[in-house]
Formats: structure tokens, sequence, C-alpha cells
């Protein structure tokens, strides 16, 4: 598995071109995952999608989960490169962007969790946001630790708001909001914390991933003035 996402490709030979690649293989599972989600990915839906039989995938790509692998470095890709700027203004566009990947390809909030092979372009986001935070003072342990909280907010509000394909839909804001909104048109008496600030609502939707990522990053100046 390592050798596939770290290996450099091998060097073109003269002779006809093999039938299958593992770039190949890797872009026919992403399709599949966008359209049906991770669930559906198998080696014989990945197969009969190139015209060919399960055995000869394998001569590619060991298994399931080397091939989920290969798809989540390859979906990843790099993060945008932008100019230098502070490092707020810097993590915040990276969480952005960490975020609008998400929404390309919703089931690598599935494939991104638990132990696994790490590859060079998820390494690379890791890269960059450190990067931010290399002149701010924070230790290397603080710089991973600041950058997991940011990653974990951009994740939460990404399972609130995206549709995973396959039919998983997350909670979203406007889901939340209306059914309270019809919970406490009945019982306003009985919840009347929920009920005042409903009622102050307007003009706050929405704002959950921006809210968050603003109030983690004013913890961290905090912390950086503090020295």
């Amino acid at each position: 598995m390592i050798n596939l996402l770290w290996g450099d490709p091998p060097p073109p030979t003269r002779g006809p071109k093999p039938a299958m690649t593992v770039e190949g293989i890797t872009k026919a599972a992403i399709a599949i995952a966008d359209s049906d989600g991770l669930d559906a990915v198998s080696m014989q839906r990945v197969a009969a999608d190139l015209s060919f039989t399960k055995m000869a995938l394998y001569r590619y790509v060991g298994g399931k989960a080397e091939l989920v692998s290969l798809m989540t470095d390859r979906a990843m890709g790099l993060p945008p490169h932008r100019p230098p700027q502070p490092w707020r203004q810097a993590l915040m566009d990276w969480a952005l962007d960490l975020y609008a990947g998400f929404a390309r390809h919703p089931w690598l909030l599935l494939s991104t969790v638990g132990r696994r092979a790490l590859g060079p372009n998820e390494l690379t986001w890791m890269d960059f946001g450190v990067r931010a935070l290399a002149e701010t003072g924070l230790s290397g342990g603080q710089q991973l630790d600041a950058l997991m909280t940011i990653a974990g907010q951009v994740r939460t509000i990404a399972h609130q708001t995206l549709t995973l394909p396959g039919g998983t839909i997350g909670i979203s804001e406007e889901n939340i909001t209306s059914a309270l909104t019809e919970i406490l048109a009945t019982q306003p008496d009985r919840f009347p914390g929920l009920t005042a600030a409903m009622q102050s609502l307007a003009g706050s939707e929405n704002q959950g991933l921006d809210f968050g990522l603003n109030r983690i990053l004013d913890g961290l100046e905090v912390l950086i003035k503090r020295g």
C-alpha cells in the first residue's frame, strides 16, 4: 500500500500500453464513490465499470483498503497555493479550502477517519497548515493541535451540511431551525431560552463554519500574544 501511495510511477516502456493503470482504477473508484457512496466501491464494481474481471484488478491494487487510500489521496489533491499572508487569514483560507474539498467529495468524511495509510497529498495539506503557524512562536505540538482543532470544526460542519452520496443526509442548520421553530411555536413557555434565541436568529443562520473558525482563531491569537 505504501509503495502505491508514495512510489514514483514506473517509467514508460516500449510496446503496447497496459490494459489498466492504477490511476485509471483510482479514478473509476472515485466516480463510483461520488455517485453512490463509499460503500458502493468494491473491487467487483470497479472491475465491472472498467470492463475487466475482478482478478485482473488485483494485479494492480491489493484490495479495497488499498484502493480507498489511493482514492482518498487523489480526491484530496493538493491544497491551493496562495500568496503569503498573515497566519490567521492563511489558516482561515486553509480551513475553507478543506471544506470545499469535502463538498466536492463528501465520502472523504468517511475515508479520512481511523488508522490508515497517509498519502503525500494529505500530508501536504497538513504541511501547509503548520507552515502558516511557523512564525507565531507556538511549539510544534501546539501547531499540530491547532490544526486538528480547526480540521475538527470543518469536519463537524461538513457532516451537518453536506449530503453524502448513497442517501446519507446531514442534519443541516435549515433542518434543525425548521424543526425547532415548529416545536417552539406550540410550546414557547416550556423552552423560554430557546424561544428567545430563535426570535433573534434572523441574519445569523448558516454561519456555523465561519463563527466556529473565528472563535478558534481568536483563542489562538490570545495564546500567541501570551507568548
